[in-house]
């Protein structure tokens, strides 16, 4: 009977531990023993190129041109985009353009309405 918690990320309970760090294999996080609160804080904040906060279903507009890979277009500065939902990776926020269609974009190149 194991005494060691349950993963944070997805209550695996088979979790073990790795010197001072424990760690889950069914979802491989790890995470140290009075880590608990620090897991709370796991998220990161997104921010615009000013440092406005952003959250899902924001109104942003683009601060400068960006063009379209693998096609002509490109997305002029001031374009106002609806409804944007944050995701992970690079490009950090996942929206649709009017007359381009869904892409992907960067933070620091849009500024919260």
């Amino acid at each position: 009977m194991s005494t060691l918690p349950p993963c944070p990320k997805c209550n695996s309970e088979y979790t073990y531990e790795d010197g001072a760090q424990l760690i889950c294999p069914e979802c491989a996080h790890e995470w140290s023993v009075g880590g608990e609160a620090e897991a709370a804080n796991d998220e990161t904040v997104k921010k615009d190129s000013v440092g406005n906060v952003l959250q899902d279903g924001d109104t942003i507009t683009v601060i400068k041109d960006l063009k379209v890979k693998g096609t002509s277009l490109v997305v002029k500065v001031g374009t106002k985009v609806k409804n944007i939902r944050l995701c992970d990776g690079d490009h950090d926020i996942d929206c649709k353009i009017d007359g381009i269609g869904p892409m992907k974009l960067k933070s620091e190149f849009v500024r919260k309405v």
